[in-house]
Order: C-alpha cells, then sequence, then structure tokens
C-alpha cells in the first residue's frame, strides 16, 4: 500500500536519523501508515556515535538488518582507567562467552554506512512515506489528531495530518520546542574536544592496544579504537581556551602529538563540544512524544547516547501498535515516559559518575580517588562488565512482584534446531513470550488452557494455544549453551512473561503464581492482548 500525501497517519516521525529510522522500521512493520522526514537531504558522513551494544543489535535483527550493520561493526576493546602516576586504576571489558543476547555485548561501528542501511531499509516499507530536504516549521494539536507544516526543499509548504507524532529531531529539537517540553539538567557541563583520525600503519604501531581513559587532572583525555583504521580522542578543554582554536587542525595536531603526528594519518573530524546530562522533564506532550536526544543528552563515556535512543523507539513502537490496532487503550503510551525517563537518569548519571570519575581536576582528590579505588580491589584492578551499568526498569508495565529479573532484558540464546542453531527470537517471534523453564513440571497445553480462562484475554490465550499446539507441536526448545538454564536458576523461577521490546513483565516461582502472573499483565492496559506465542524451553 502506497501511501498519498493526503492520508491521516497514524505516526509523523520528525527526523530520520538512526532513532528515527528504527522507529519508522519498527512501525512500518506493523503496519502503520508511517510519515518521516528530515531537514538534510541525505546522511552525514562524519562519525558520530561510536558504540553499540547487543541489545541494540538485537533491535537491528528484530528489523532484518543485523548482518549488514555487522559488517561495518567490531568488537569493542577493553577500556583501562589509569590515574595522577599512570598507574591502572579501574577497567571495563565485557561479559565472557556464552553471550546473553547472542552478539558479542560491546562494539564499535562506523555510523555513516549503518545509517545509510537502515533508511535504505525505511525506503521499501510500502507503509512508509519518507520526506527529505523537509523541514518542521509549524506543530498545531487537537484532540483528534495533529497537523505538522513542513517547508520544502524549493521553500514549498506542505501540511501532514497524524494521529500521533515522535520527536526524533535531534538536541536541538524543533518538535519538542513546538510542543513545550522542557529539559532537565542533570549536573554536568564540561567542555571537551572530540578528534577523529585515520591512522596509518606507522601510527597504529604507536598507539596503545586497548581503549584508555587517561584520568589526568592537568588535561583529562580518552582514546578509543574505532572499526579498522579510525581512531578516537575526546580531549577536556582546560579553562581560558578558545574552543574553536583548538578545534583547528594546528591545534588539534599539537594535542595529538603525545600520541600521533601528522605522518601518521589524517584527521577526520574535529569538534568541540560541552558535554551535558539532561532529560526531558515530560516525555508527551498530548500526541507528541519525544525520543532520542530530543528526550536526553549524556556524556559519552560510556557510549551510549545512540543506544538510548533505539531503546526509547524500542519501547514507544510496540506499544503504539497495540494502541492502533485496539489492543490497549491511549493510557498505555504513559508508561512509554515512565519507564524511559527512569531508565535514562539512572543510566545517566551512573555515566555522569565515571565522566566526573575521569575528569576529576584537583590533583589532591584525584590521587584520593586513586588510592579508594586500588585499595577496594587490594591493588589488583579486575575487569568489570561494561553491562553491569545498565539499570533496569523500574516503574510502568510491569508486574507488581518485585524481583530481580523483572525490568531487566530477557536472554537470547541459540536453539538447537537439528544441526543448525537459531537464535530465540527468530523462532518465538518478537510479540508477548510466556517461557517456561525446565522446573515447570506440569503439563503446557493444559496451562494454555487455564489461561484461556482469565479475563480479557480470551482471544489472546486461544491464539497462545493454537501456536503451541500447531506450530510448536509442544515440542521443547533445546538451548545450545546454557544461558536460559544459568538465568533461570539464578533468577529462582520457573517462568517469564517477557514483552515484545524483550523486557521481563514479570516471573513466577511457583506453578501457582504463573495464572497471576498473566492475569496482572491482561490488567495492565489491556497488554496481554498482544500475548502470541508460548515457548517451552527445555533448559536442563
Amino acid at each position: 500500500m502506497q501511501i498519498g500525501a493526503d492520508s491521516l497517519y497514524d505516526v509523523a516521525i520528525v527526523g530520520f536519523g538512526p532513532t528515527g529510522a528504527v522507529a519508522a522500521s519498527l512501525l512500518g512493520a506493523q503496519g502503520l501508515k508511517t510519515f518521516v522526514c528530515d531537514r538534510a537531504p541525505d546522511v552525514y558522513d562524519m562519525p558520530r556515535a561510536f558504540a553499540l551494544d547487543h541489545e541494540i543489535v538485537r533491535v537491528f535483527q528484530q528489523i532484518g538488518v543485523e548482518q549488514q550493520v555487522l559488517q561495518f561493526a567490531e568488537p569493542f576493546t577493553p577500556s583501562e582507567f589509569f590515574g595522577v602516576d599512570g598507574q591502572m586504576i579501574k577497567r571495563f571489558t565485557t561479559v565472557d562467552p556464552p553471550y546473553p543476547l547472542g552478539y558479542v555485548p560491546s562494539l564499535v561501528f562506523s555510523q555513516p554506512p549503518v545509517e545509510r542501511i537502515l533508511r535504505q531499509h525505511v525506503q521499501q516499507l510500502p507503509t512508509v512515506r519518507v520526506a527529505l530536504g523537509c523541514e518542521l516549521t509549524d506543530l498545531v494539536q487537537s484532540r483528534e489528531s495533529a497537523t505538522l507544516t513542513l517547508a520544502n526543499r524549493d521553500g514549498t509548504p506542505q501540511q501532514i495530518r497524524t494521529r500521533y507524532v515522535l520527536a526524533c529531531d535531534g538536541a536541538s529539537s524543533t518538535v519538542r520546542s513546538k510542543a513545550g517540553i522542557e529539559l532537565q539538567d542533570l549536573g554536568f557541563d564540561q567542555a571537551w574536544l572530540v578528534v577523529d583520525a585515520l591512522v596509518n600503519a606507522q601510527g597504529l604501531a604507536k598507539l596503545p592496544q586497548t581503549s584508555v581513559q587517561y584520568c589526568e587532572p592537568q588535561r583529562p583525555c580518552t582514546f578509543l579504537i574505532g572499526t579498522q583504521n579510525h581512531r578516537r580522542w575526546e580531549i577536556s578543554i582546560n579553562p581560558g581556551e578558545d574552543p574553536a582554536v583548538l578545534a583547528t587542525p594546528e591545534a588539534t595536531w599539537k594535542l595529538l602529538a603525545r600520541w600521533i603526528t601528522p605522518e601518521d594519518g589524517t584527521l577526520w573530524r574535529q569538534a568541540s563540544y560541552r558535554f551535558h546530562a539532561l532529560v526531558a522533564r515530560q516525555w508527551r506532550a498530548g500526541r507528541v512524544f519525544v525520543a532520542g536526544d530530543a528526550a536526553h543528552q549524556q556524556p559519552p563515556f560510556l557510549g551510549q547516547g545512540m543506544c538510548q535512543g533505539i531503546r526509547d523507539v524500542a519501547n514507544f513502537s510496540w506499544k503504539l501498535g497495540a494502541v492502533l490496532r485496539g489492543e490497549a487503550g491511549d493510557a498505555v503510551l504513559d508508561s512509554y515516559g515512565v519507564e524511559r525517563k527512569a531508565h535514562v537518569t539512572a543510566l545517566t548519571t551512573r555515566i555522569k559518575g565515571i565522566g566526573q570519575l575521569i575528569g576529576e581536576r584537583n590533583v589532591g582528590l584525584a590521587r584520593a580517588r586513586d588510592a579508594q579505588l586500588l585499595a577496594a580491589c587490594d591493588g589488583v584492578v579486575k575487569s568489570v562488565p561494561r553491562q553491569d551499568v545498565q539499570p533496569c526498569l523500574e516503574a510502568g508495565l510491569l508486574s507488581a512482584q518485585a524481583s530481580n529479573a523483572r525490568g531487566s532484558i530477557f536472554p537470547q540464546p541459540w536453539i538447537l534446531r537439528g544441526e543448525q542453531t537459531v537464535l530465540l527470537d527468530r523462532v518465538t517471534g518478537y510479540g508477548w513470550r510466556l517461557v517456561l523453564g525446565a522446573g515447570f513440571s506440569g503439563d503446557p497445553l493444559e496451562l494454555a488452557k487455564d489461561l484461556e480462562g482469565v479475563p480479557g484475554c480470551a482471544s489472546a490465550l486461544h491464539l497462545v494455544t493454537l501456536m503451541m499446539a500447531t506450530t510448536l507441536h509442544l515440542d521443547a526448545l533445546c538451548e545450545a549453551d546454557g544461558v536460559l538454564a544459568a538465568w533461570f536458576n539464578r533468577n529462582q523461577c520457573l517462568a517469564a512473561l517477557v514483552r515484545p521490546d524483550h523486557y521481563v513483565y514479570g516471573v513466577a516461582s511457583a506453578h501457582s503464581e504463573i495464572r497471576q502472573l498473566v492475569q496482572d499483565a491482561a490488567k495492565q492496559a489491556v497488554s496481554q492482548r498482544q500475548l502470541d506465542k508460548s515457548a517451552v524451553l527445555e533448559t536442563s
């Protein structure tokens, strides 16, 4: 179905960077009539976002572009922190295999080609209309819809009517301003120079083989290993220095002299920034929602900027689809802001803490920091997985029963299929999933019949029974590496109800709790109507 200019759209996305492109992909895949526009006619050809994690690659898998993206990605090297006197004081690495989501947990990537892959995918979706070189000039909401006034490249205006608007138009978001959404300052403001260089073999031989945080009071800085011969430096700007002067090639090379000279490579990009920690006070204003940099900005010390935006739209997209299909009330969209604001605030606060650790300018306090960190590990620095800093969802569309698993990301193990292995999501699909571990000793079919009696969910639970009987044939799904067995054992549960964005709604630790878990989900914003698979996994 091709979308005409005079259509009433289900959703209009302003901004076609990675966040907007992923949103358009997820919404378009549900058959929603989607409009997406961007003021720029093409992808920005310089590197900005630098890192991905496995949760984001899982979203790319859902879209169907993960293999293309991974061609432009490499594993993130460990990050080593060095203190005042050059001693290592902290070390970040990644979790050991088998990997919990099926992919290397931390990656670096090249943004321009990945962004092109995302855009090309969107442009193939029949229910999505893309308008480039098109700038928002006005936004008016009514009770039933919103009207966007846009200026095309030739200056001619056009208007778009839509049920909902998603702002993915960056830190200076016009949509956010028009909607009257303010940003809350989380208390971080530092001037830094970001330098990207393409380094030749001679230069690479001079550089560290891991990423490095130089926690030096005179000038804190970061060295990052990107894909192929791409290397990045983030260098703090001292008081009294002119950021514009430091961003000139001459001044930049002077700062890089500690590592390389102009004979060792070429500058790709150098730009001065103020690193902020900001989050939108509210994420919804009527029919307008904010996501990505329009909703939050954080320092780059863990490479989470783009990842945060993609988490936003993965959360938003399945909820909007449920509302527009009549499977949930509009109020379910309120949980988007509740969940994402709290998650972003918690993660940004942790990132800010790392930035403050790196950026301590007082020599005495920096020495005390070094001594404290070394004392905490008895003088032997231990590797800490980057993934340990990721918070869980704490409130929103979640079970009222607290557990360590609730609000965490559900694993995606490799499932044995004959002589091959397949990732779990490819077997179960991307809707709601009720996953039963090896500790479940009942009859899954009898459980499904029992759950059909949950008020308000008969049609969905009928589908679950049907899918189990005719598609899965009640066969146990056997995992290859014991990832889920360990997860169920660690969380002391025998069933998990998993949302379409792969976050755990809640778990049951006894057979008698499973019905209540499903019933609670059904009562919450009628979300249970989307439950479309139930997988019985043999995790022993």
